[in-house]
């Protein structure tokens, strides 16, 4: 992908390319980011679509109605360059970290509502801990994803009573089903929360940039 333009009407225009050919592409709102990866630029992508034509100007434009990126090399890549774009902000200094606290009255979750993780996380804090928690339900992967979980952060800074601790969680998953919790705008919501927060995302092994 090149030169890729957010138009104000959430129609997303693009050329794909390779290294012999170039062909002018466009996703139609709703579409542009349909699945776990946004569009950008350098992302490598198959995409699925249809053909048209402009006969005045005798030109092609191919509208993609899916995509998928084409590796791990791709998200990689695009990993690597957030990272590094983010730290140069000093979002990840190590002076903006605070200090956990070891006795919380009260905890705030911002996760499924559904599945293990929650439950797991619930029967850990009855079982060394027990105190009060409030669940923040949100989508934990596709479309809508980070908005949603960049959004719970957000809310419980300003939430009454107001957590002493936040846990931001998720299962295990590919690197494509954790990319939420690699997008700006969660890291972002992360790095700006005054309250502290514990990332528990993925495995062991598993890395994102809220990390």
């Amino acid at each position: 992908i090149s030169g890729l333009k957010r138009h104000t009407s959430g129609h997303l225009y693009y050329t794909l390319k390779d290294d012999a050919a170039v062909l002018d592409a466009v996703s139609w709102r709703g579409t542009g980011n349909n699945g776990p990866i946004r569009l950008e630029d350098g992302l490598e992508i198959i995409a699925y679509g249809r053909l048209t034509t402009y006969p005045q100007r005798s030109k092609y434009q191919f509208i993609v109605e899916r995509f998928e990126a084409t590796g791990q090399g791709a998200l990689l890549k695009l990993l690597e360059e957030r990272k590094q774009k983010l730290a140069a902000e000093g979002l990840f200094d190590a002076a903006r970290k605070k200090k956990i606290p070891s006795f919380p009255g009260l905890i705030g979750v911002v996760t499924s509502p559904t599945g293990a993780v929650i439950r797991d996380i619930l029967h850990r804090i009855q079982d060394r801990f027990p105190c009060p928690v409030i669940v923040w339900p949100v989508l934990v992967q596709g479309q809508g994803a980070a908005a949603q979980i960049a959004a719970a952060i957000e809310g419980f800074q300003k939430f009454t009573p107001r957590p002493d601790l936040l846990i931001v969680a998720r299962g295990g998953g590919s690197l494509e089903d954790l990319w939420a919790f690699n997008e700006e705008i969660v890291v972002r919501a992360v790095a700006d929360s005054s309250i502290p927060l514990i990332s528990a995302i993925g495995h062991e092994t598993d890395t994102t940039l809220i990390d």
